[in-house]
This record gives structure tokens, C-alpha cells and sequence, in this order.
């Protein structure tokens, strides 16, 4: 009996140290710094992102590490909910241990004090009075009350005490805090994707990782419309309805059901004067999927629509399927016989070329871009010597625009629509292009823009195809051809000789020299033995000794150039068109028309798609969701702001009198104490001194 007793106490003083220890404050501080670096890293790393974009950014290695600790979703993960619940359980524990002694202390005169006592504290005072002892206590207890003071008039062994307190309340202070923070948590919980996860944990509920249409997902997949709380986006386009939001997931998506369906009638975008949107709006139809009862609502930026629970906010816009007409130009080979091209935004299209089948994915259409053009900005020139990416990298950024630059300059612009696509081989690589329906100026020359990046993850780099008097890329498209094609070479070879030459230099074989040495340069160029534009110049220019390469690279510029103009009016001429005029715009036409072929052998992509005309489709992207745990936080901040301004604006105050008979009638001792001593405090405890032994 004796050891199973002593067995006993051991367990239970080891459960009250680790009750003591959880509900301890440095336990919680300790949950708090965790909680707090937790948070950083769900600030700094993008969450909920597609998986593809992390593997990219960190690495197939540090990509699976991330992924196991869950730092993709850190506020929805197992440890970080773990942690919460261990939080709350360690407050609840400290409310529990604390607050009933806090209550009792509240409702306690601590009238257990001796008048020896009372002689111990810092603020006393002791006075006569020529009154009965009882007389006395009344007077004392009534001029307490009249000050705000709680009395009680307590009779003991040879005297009387007058137990008075104000401010107890001060102790709810840290109940309210403390349960606030449970109160808080737990509607944060509430709102968070544990309820989500916790029917796939129990309900066999598991994302959905392929394609097809919304309607024929299967059941597990699906929640139903009874789930508590939610997070999730849908993309309706003009003229469609939605009765389903996407929430996603690691993993895949899940299929959440709504209680009502909307048709979008009409989506509005508005801008300010340099082409920025300055309002997204929705005019939508509602219909209740219980009663059939359908209205009308408008959803803003910041006016969401709140429907039987759910809160449905206008987040952004896309495209709804807009279709497209453009046109084919080859990027290979010596033909520029141009062929049409259709498609439509997220659809895809078959394309042949040559032998060669490719499949274009339309991904994005735009019918504005603001960018910034300002030459002093974030634009700069293209040297012959730079290679593709330094070249390009820095020509415009990314089509849709970063606000954040473009803050610092005023010179933004709309510089029109784009169109945004894969071209995907039959191996499944593929290139990312971005090109833009109307050419641009940048340093005083129009020039269309084709971006292209190999990854979602890079930015896109341009290439500068310079518009010809047309307004077109026709003229560059032809002399790109031209230079593909040997006999086309070799014709503008004997047109340089010819020019370069008077009649009498021409005999001896010096023509002949002079044709072979033109089209040796433009098949350098033109990559006939290697890689081709200014690269392949370099290479060739290597070969030379280095005391001799900066003559000779000055002769063979200049005989390129000359070159390329007679390849350009080849070019022309069997196009039907006229010969191009020796000016200073044809010159410059020619100087960047130069470098984009130079450019173009990095371009990667045997066409290149030039935007004609388009039927746009606009699609609203609405982010629909449930939190029922919005009030609960709500409740949580209402008891934290009362338990703030409990625990720093209300003082407790206690005071003793006590009274005994003295010969001239009635001997008086008052002591006085607070939690925290400040200048209030001793300006009550001088007017009190000054006011209770005054005689009536």
C-alpha cells in the first residue's frame, strides 16, 4: 500500500509539473517566437504557388525538403495548426490555474490583517478623533464610499477595521487578455483549411490532379455546401455561370459546391488617362440553387457580394476564350511566304512546319499594356556586341507591367494588345513568346516586340524586329529570308562588286575577289558554316591574330553592311517592290534591321505570330469565400481591447483603518496599497490623508 501511494504522488506531481510547465509563460513565449518565424517564412515565401514554380526556383532537392516541412502552405500545415492548438490548450490551462484565485482575490476585503501590520507599510497614517470607536469607523467607511471606495466595517478582538478596495476589476484585465487569445486562435482555426483537411483525413476526400470539365469531376473530389469554411477562386466568362469555386491545393484542386450559381452578364474595366485600371466591376445575375430566387448584384474592388453565408469578392480579370486571327511568318529557311493562323486563349492549335509539327498553347491574351518607354528609364540600347539575353533583357519587362516601377516614371504608356503562347514540339519541349500587335518606338525607331523565355520562372527577353515603311515586319521578314538563302546571297554579292567597283577596277580578277570576299562575310553571317550574326562573326573574327583583329574587323563591318543592303534591295526586288532610296531612315531601318537578324538565331522558334485582329472575351476572376470564424476574431478583439485597457487604465487599491478606544475617544491607523505606484496614486493617498481626520 505504502509503495503504490508513493507511486501515486510521483504520477501526480509529474502531471502538475507538466501542467505547470505548459501553462508557464516562457512555454507560451516559446510557441509565440516559433509561431513568429513561422510566420516570416509564409511572408517571405509566395504561398500556395503552382509546384512547378518552386521546383524552379529552388531546385528538384531543396524543392522536396521545403515540401516535406510544408513550407509551401505554412499556415494550413500539420506542425503549424499543431502548434496553435498546443497554444491554446497551454492559455487555457494558465486561465484555468490563475483565474479562480484572480476572482477570489477580487471578491476577498483581506481582512485578515493585524493592526501590527498595517504599521509595516510605506503609506500610513494614524490621527485621534474625540468620537466612539463605532462612530468613528461609520464616519471613515461613509467618506471611503463618497471617494469611490467599496467598504466593509469588520469588528475584532479589541478594535474595529474598515477593509475598502477600488479598481479590483483590474484583474479581469488578464482573463480578458488571456481569453481573447484563446478566442482569437480558435476563430482563426475555424477559418482555416482545417476543416478542409479534416475531411480528407476522415472522409476520403483527395485533390483532384487532372483535366476536363467541372461537371464530371467525381464525387471525392467535391465538397459539399454544408463545409464550414473556404477559400477558393472561379473564372467566369461574359455570358457564363459558375456554381463552383476552385480551391487549391498542394497537390491538385478540390471542387467546392455553392449554394447558388452566378451569370456574368458583364464585366467593366475602367482606366485612368495613362492606361492603368483604375476599376474592376462585375454585373452579375444570382441565383439560389434551394428556391430557384435569382437578383441582380454589381461586385467591386472592396464591395464584395455576401450571399447565404458566403462573401464573394471581385480579385481580378482574365480572359475568357477571346479568339484570335494572326499571322504566320517563317523563321527559317529562305521562303517568307506568310500563312494565316487561328486560335483561341486557353485552347490550342496544330501547327505544321516543313516536316516539323509543333502545337501553339494559347495562354494569354491582352488587350492593353501599360509599360514604361521612357528612353532614361528601363530601356536600353542594343550594342552589336552584346549577346541575345544582354541585348534584350533590359528592353521592357514583362507585358503586364510592375506598378512598382513604373510608379518612379511618368512616362507610361499603353503600347496596345498582345497575345501570350507555347509552341510545344513533339518531344513536349517548349518555349514561352509574348509578342505585341503594334510596333513601338524606343529611341525614336518603331519596332515590334517579340519576347520569348525558356522558363514561367525567367522574364521575358525581346527581340527588336524594326517596322518598315508599311508599318509591318514584311520588308525584314524578306531580307531574313533572303539571307537564308545561298543564290539570294550570292546575288547581292556580285550587286556589292558591281557598286563597289568603277568600270576600270573591274578587270584583272578584282571583281571577282571582291564578290567571293561579300559573300563569304554574309555567309558568316548568315551562320552557313556555324553559328551565325554578330557570334559567328566573332568567332571568325578570333581566327585572325590579335595585333590585326580590330582592322580587320572594321573592313569586314563595313563590307556587311554594304552587303546587307544589296540583299535587302534582292529581296525587295523579288517581292515586286521598288528599290529601297539611300537615306539616313532607310540606313537606320537597315542598322536594326542588322541587329535583330543577329538576334534572331537565338530567337528560338521556326515562326514567329503576328497579332491581326481579335474578338476579346473577358472573364472575371472571383474569389469566393465562407469564415464563419470572422466574428469569433471579432469577439477575440472586442475581450483583448477591454483586457488592454483593464490592465493599464483601472489601479487596484486597497485600504485598512482600523479603530480602537483611546482615552480622548477614538485612535485611527489607515494603511494604503496598490500594484503599481504612480503619481495618481499618491495624489489619492494625499487627499485621503488630508480628508479622513477631518472632524465633522
Amino acid at each position: 500500500m505504502s509503495t503504490t501511494g508513493i507511486e501515486l504522488k510521483t504520477r501526480h506531481r509529474s502531471l502538475a509539473d507538466a501542467v505547470e510547465l505548459v501553462s508557464s509563460m516562457r512555454f507560451a513565449i516559446s510557441l509565440l517566437t516559433i509561431i513568429s518565424i513561422a510566420s516570416v517564412i509564409g511572408t517571405v515565401l509566395k504561398q500556395n504557388e503552382p509546384m512547378p514554380n518552386y521546383v524552379n526556383q529552388f531546385g528538384p532537392f531543396w524543392f522536396e525538403v521545403f515540401a516535406a516541412l510544408g513550407l509551401y502552405s505554412v499556415y494550413s500545415s500539420w506542425w503549424f495548426l499543431l502548434i496553435l492548438v498546443v497554444l491554446i490548450v497551454s492559455t487555457a490551462l494558465c486561465v484555468v490555474r490563475n483565474a479562480p484565485k484572480m476572482v477570489r482575490d477580487m471578491r476577498s476585503w483581506r481582512e485578515n490583517v493585524r493592526e501590527e501590520s498595517l504599521r509595516n507599510f510605506h503609506h500610513k497614517l494614524e490621527w485621534q478623533a474625540p468620537l466612539a470607536r463605532a462612530e468613528l469607523a461609520a464616519q471613515s467607511a461613509a467618506r471611503l464610499r463618497h471617494g469611490g471606495y467599496a467598504v466593509k466595517i469588520v469588528e475584532k478582538d479589541g478594535g474595529t477595521l474598515v477593509a475598502a478596495k477600488k479598481g479590483a476589476g483590474n484583474k479581469f484585465g488578464y482573463i480578458f487578455a488571456h481569453s481573447a487569445i484563446i478566442v482569437i486562435l480558435l476563430g482563426g482555426m475555424l477559418d482555416s483549411e482545417l476543416p478542409v483537411k479534416f475531411q480528407q483525413w476522415f472522409f476520403g476526400k483527395t485533390p483532384f490532379t487532372g483535366s476536363g470539365v467541372i461537371a464530371n469531376i467525381p464525387a471525392q473530389h467535391r465538397l459539399s455546401t454544408s463545409n464550414p469554411t473556404f477559400r477558393g477562386n472561379t473564372a467566369i466568362a461574359e455570358g457564363q455561370v459558375a456554381n463552383t469555386a476552385i480551391l487549391t491545393q498542394p497537390n491538385g484542386v478540390l471542387v467546392q459546391e455553392l449554394p447558388f450559381s452566378i451569370e456574368l452578364k458583364k464585366f467593366i474595366i475602367e482606366f485612368y488617362s495613362t492606361g492603368m485600371p483604375k476599376l474592376f466591376a462585375s454585373e452579375v445575375v444570382v441565383r439560389d440553387l434551394e428556391n430557384g430566387h435569382t437578383f441582380p448584384a454589381s461586385i467591386k474592388v472592396n464591395h464584395p457580394l455576401i450571399y447565404k453565408g458566403v462573401a464573394v469578392y471581385q480579385s481580378s480579370f482574365d480572359d475568357g476564350g477571346s479568339k484570335l486571327k494572326l499571322t504566320g511568318f517563317p523563321m527559317t529557311g529562305g521562303s517568307a511566304a506568310t500563312f494565316p493562323v487561328s486560335g483561341e486563349v486557353s485552347s490550342s492549335t496544330p501547327l505544321k512546319v516543313g516536316e516539323d509539327s509543333y502545337t501553339i498553347e494559347w495562354s494569354g491574351f491582352r488587350p492593353f499594356n501599360v509599360e514604361n518607354v521612357n528612353p532614361g528609364g528601363n530601356v536600353a540600347a542594343v550594342k552589336k556586341d552584346e549577346s541575345f539575353n544582354a541585348q534584350l533583357a533590359a528592353t521592357l519587362g514583362k507585358a503586364s507591367g510592375s506598378a512598382g516601377k513604373n510608379a518612379h516614371n511618368k512616362d507610361l504608356k499603353n503600347v496596345g494588345p498582345s497575345v501570350q503562347y507555347k509552341l510545344r514540339d513533339k518531344t513536349g519541349q517548349a518555349r514561352e513568346f509574348l509578342n505585341y500587335m503594334q510596333p513601338v518606338t524606343l529611341e525614336g525607331a518603331q519596332v515590334y516586340l517579340a519576347g520569348v523565355r525558356s522558363s514561367p520562372s525567367e522574364q521575358f527577353s525581346f527581340l527588336r524586329i524594326p517596322a518598315d515603311d508599311k508599318f509591318g515586319v514584311g520588308d525584314w521578314m524578306r531580307l531574313r529570308a533572303a539571307l537564308s538563302d545561298p543564290e539570294a546571297r550570292r546575288a547581292a554579292a556580285r550587286r556589292y562588286a558591281a557598286r563597289a567597283l568603277a568600270p576600270a577596277q573591274r578587270a584583272g580578277g578584282l571583281a571577282a575577289q571582291l564578290e567571293e570576299s561579300s559573300a563569304r562575310t554574309l555567309d558568316i553571317f548568315a551562320g552557313a558554316a556555324g553559328r551565325g550574326g554578330f557570334v559567328g562573326v566573332a568567332q571568325f573574327l578570333e581566327q585572325i591574330p590579335q595585333a590585326e583583329q580590330e582592322k580587320a574587323a572594321g573592313i569586314f563591318m563595313k563590307m556587311l553592311n554594304g552587303s546587307l543592303w544589296e540583299l535587302w534591295q534582292v529581296s525587295r526586288e523579288r517581292a515586286g517592290i521598288p528599290a529601297a532610296e539611300a537615306s539616313e531612315a532607310n540606313g537606320r531601318f537597315l542598322q536594326l534591321a542588322t541587329n535583330a537578324l543577329s538576334d534572331s538565331f537565338l530567337y528560338g522558334a521556326p515562326v514567329y505570330l503576328q497579332l491581326d485582329e481579335f474578338t476579346e472575351i473577358k472573364a472575371s476572376v472571383l474569389q469566393m469565400t465562407r469564415s464563419p470564424g470572422k466574428n469569433v476574431v471579432y469577439l477575440g478583439c472586442l475581450l483583448l481591447v477591454a483586457g488592454v485597457f483593464a490592465m493599464f487604465y483601472i489601479r487596484e487599491r486597497r485600504l485598512w483603518i482600523w479603530v480602537r478606544d483611546s482615552e480622548q475617544g477614538a485612535h485611527a491607523l489607515m494603511a494604503m496599497s496598490t500594484q503599481r505606484k504612480t503619481l495618481d496614486f499618491e495624489r489619492e493617498y494625499d487627499e485621503l490623508k488630508a480628508k479622513l481626520p477631518q472632524q465633522a
